[in-house]
Order: C-alpha cells, then structure tokens, then sequence
C-alpha cells in the first residue's frame, strides 16, 4: 500500500495536470487546418499502463429530435449518449436496430442511428498549419481520429518493415495529416507515417516530465447506469417518433447544447433487451467530431411513415 507521502505526491500530480490542461484548445483541431495543408504529429503512449494501445476507442450515439418541447421555433437538436459496446454491454439503441438491416427499406434508418466511433490519442503538435488563437500550457495535446485516419495509424502497426513503436522516444515515427477533399467532404486518404525515425526533443520531454502522460481513459463518457440506459432508451423512441427534446422527462441525464440540467424527474422503467446475434454493419464510422448541437434535415414524409412502423415494432417487441 502507498505512504501517505506518495498519496499526497501522487494527488499533487492530478491537481497539476488538471489545472494545466484545461480549456478546450487541449483538443487539437486537425479538421480545422486549410485545404492541402498538413499537420504532423507525434503520438505518446497512453498514461495508464495497463493499456495495450496509445489510443482509446470511443462509441457514441445520435438521437435527433425535431426541436425542444415547450419551445416556440426550436431548431432541430442532436443528443449524443454513449453506446454502452464500448464497456461490453448490450446497447438497448443497437439491439433494435440491428435488426433494421433485415429490411432494405429500413437501412438508412438503421445507418442515422448506427454507433460512430472515434479514437482518442495524445502527443505533440511537431508542425502546425494554423494559426491558434491560443495554446495550452502544457503541449501534450489530445485528438480526436475519425476512422479513416485511423486505419492509417494501424497500418504502423501491422508493417513488419516499422521494428519499433511509432510512439518510442528514441526510434518513433511521426505522422503527417493531409487534408484533401472528396465528393465535397474532407478526405484525409493520404496522410502517413513519416519515413524516416526521431527521437523526440529536449523540451518534448521535458514537457512529459512536468505534465505527466494523460491517461485516456478520463476522457471517455462515463459508463450509464442503468437508469441511464432506460433513459437512452425512452430517448431513441422519441427520437424515431419525431418528438421533440422533453427537457423535464431528459435534461438531468442528457441534453443538448445550450440545455442546462434539470431535477432527476422518476426514470422510464427499464426492461432488458435480449442482445442480437445479427452480423455488425461496416458503415460505423464517421469522417469528423460534430458538434452535439447540430440542425437536422427536415424528414421526408416517407421516412416519417418508416418511424411510425419502426417505433410501433420497438413497443409490439416490448409487451411480447
């Protein structure tokens, strides 16, 4: 067991790295960068040891709503929830719509309300395009990987010619991302891995010997209870409804931008879902971070008639 010197040593620690890596700007915003700009990194590994990996996996969830309840005028809002997958657990979202894919009619429906993924990473910003109105003191930064550019970053790992870690000291590679477009998105198709190895600066280290490494696993979304889950649940059946966003039902558990918390109201009763065995769909990534505010398309009367018959599914499956 620690002494109480290591203790306070090691709370010490915390309370430093908190106070120096507060603020937004510790996220990098690869995605801001110009057109056919590049931007080169260099990953560290993750600060907690039990780790395998130098990045987490993170797996979230959008629930549209047409607007908010009460309110006249209210835009569309998007609520992101996290898909309990990431813990092992069965998602109550996913295990209804796996089984939309079933239907062709229903896959668009079941893609809007698919997992997206996105991997969280630390390291340097070694060359930056941008002009940053500010930065943190502290220059480890975290990023937020969109799939695409996370295949990429696997590759390193999966060359036999790469003999050590991309994120070694000594002997480590950095990594270049190449914003280009295609179809009127941003493509990042040609970012890679630097050539040739280096080690990292005098000061780089220095910096990890002041800060500390973070330890991604605190920014990941907490785990949901579950009456957190009956709420994500109730939730998603409003959102395919086309209701809008019922603050006093949902606003002490998730809400969307610009939406302050509200006393815990009595929680939907929670009834566990059978998890399906049905193959995962290969369309769970997303190209760029959204914000959790976002305004929705208007839904095409069709769609609506696809919500009507989807959400009566959902309740006919839960009285069997």
């Amino acid at each position: 067991m620690a002494t109480l010197a290591e203790i306070r040593a090691k709370l010490q620690a915390q309370d430093n790295r908190t106070n120096t890596s507060s603020g937004d700007n510790v996220i990098y915003p690869h995605w801001n960068i110009p057109e056919g700009a590049e931007v080169v990194l260099r990953f560290l590994p993750d600060g907690n040891t039990k780790n395998d990996y130098f990045w987490q996996e993170r797996a979230m969830i959008r629930l549209p709503f047409k607007g908010i309840k009460g309110q006249m005028d209210s835009k569309p809002v998007m609520v992101q929830v996290p898909c309990v997958e990431m813990w092992g657990d069965t998602c109550p979202v996913l295990s209804e719509v796996r089984t939309w894919f079933k239907d062709k009619s229903l896959e668009e429906m079941g893609r809007k309300y698919w997992k997206k993924r996105s991997y969280v990473f630390q390291g340097f910003v070694r060359e930056n395009p941008m002009t940053e109105d500010s930065t943190p003191e502290n220059p480890i930064r975290r990023f937020i990987i969109s799939p695409q550019l996370f295949t990429l970053v696997k590759s390193a790992l999966l060359d036999p010619e790469i003999e050590e870690l991309p994120t070694d000291s000594k002997r480590g590679l950095d990594f270049r991302i190449v914003k280009g477009t295609k179809g009127g998105y941003a493509d990042y198709g040609t970012s890679k891995w630097a050539r040739k190895e280096s080690a990292l600066s005098a000061n780089e280290l220095a910096a990890i010997d002041q800060h500390g490494l973070f330890n991604l696993n605190d920014f990941l979304p907490k785990k949901p209870s579950d009456t957190e889950l009956a709420v994500i649940k109730s939730m998603f059946e409003d959102s395919v409804d086309g209701q809008a966003y019922d603050s006093d039902k949902y606003s002490a558990y998730f809400r969307p931008a610009g939406v302050t918390a509200g006393a815990a109201p009595s929680a939907p009763a929670a009834k566990a879902t059978e998890a399906k065995s049905a193959p995962t769909p290969s369309f769970d990534e997303d190209d760029e971070p959204v914000a959790v505010n976002v305004v929705a398309p208007s839904k095409p009367a069709g769609e609506s008639k696809k919500a009507e018959d989807i959400l009566a599914m959902i309740r006919n499956r839960q009285k069997s």
